[in-house]
């Protein structure tokens, strides 16, 4: 797995763009300079393009996001160093790595077995464990509960209560809600066990959050 410094210029004229277009905590924007996005690119049709701002897919109908979605709901979510991370859509890893750059203590659920099953021996490989689940994110990882912070990375169409129960108090939840077209990016914080409140951030477009059917 080479990351050459050709990759290394890459993915610092990448942190210029996404920079450019707002992303300002200097924790990310080091933890992109540093991730080697082109090895969670499979395909080899894309694989020049890995360091430009753009999505890509990963199979079982599935996108790596654009860099900058990930650094923008990574800000939203104001990590601090040892935060407890329930991470929902694990996906090619790129996200959780992000999050582990940053220091967090990360759980991630992937709905898809074919992934799950890739990303589970991929990420460790490069470096990073966080913990991983094959089940329904819906649904979150109840066990594992409470959360200091919560990051959906596929579109919901709503946003899922077990979710809420799950974080802290003063937790921090990032979801895209809508329909399989676009979603509006929402942050949730809770103040209490009964009242949380609620901050949209604009439209993006995801791939649809599975769940609520048996798995495969």
């Amino acid at each position: 797995m080479e990351d050459t410094y050709k990759h290394k210029g890459l993915r610092k004229k990448l942190v210029e763009s996404i920079q450019a277009k707002g992303i300002k905590d200097p924790a990310i924007l080091n933890a992109i300079g540093v991730i080697p996005r082109h090895l969670f690119i499979k395909d080899n049709a894309f694989l020049r393009h890995a360091y430009e701002d753009k999505p890509f897919p990963i199979g079982a109908e599935q996108t790596i996001s654009q860099p900058y979605t990930v650094a923008f709901q990574t800000q939203l979510l104001k990590v601090k160093k040892g935060d407890k991370i329930l991470e929902i859509g694990t996906g090619s890893g790129y996200q959780a790595c992000v999050l582990l750059e940053l220091g967090a203590k990360v759980f991630t659920i992937e709905r898809q077995k074919q992934l799950y099953q890739k990303v589970r021996v991929f990420l460790p490989a490069l470096g990073y464990s966080p913990k991983f689940f094959h089940g329904d994110g819906y649904k979150g990882l109840p066990a594992f509960a409470p959360f200091d912070k919560i990051i959906v990375t596929a579109g919901a169409p709503y946003v899922p209560e077990a979710l809420i129960e799950q974080l802290k108090t003063g937790g921090i939840l990032v979801v895209p809600v809508g329909d399989s077209v676009n979603q509006v990016m929402t942050s949730i914080i809770k103040i209490s066990e009964t009242e949380h409140e609620k901050s949209e951030h604009g439209e993006f477009v995801f791939v649809p959050l599975l769940g609520n059917r048996a798995w495969d």
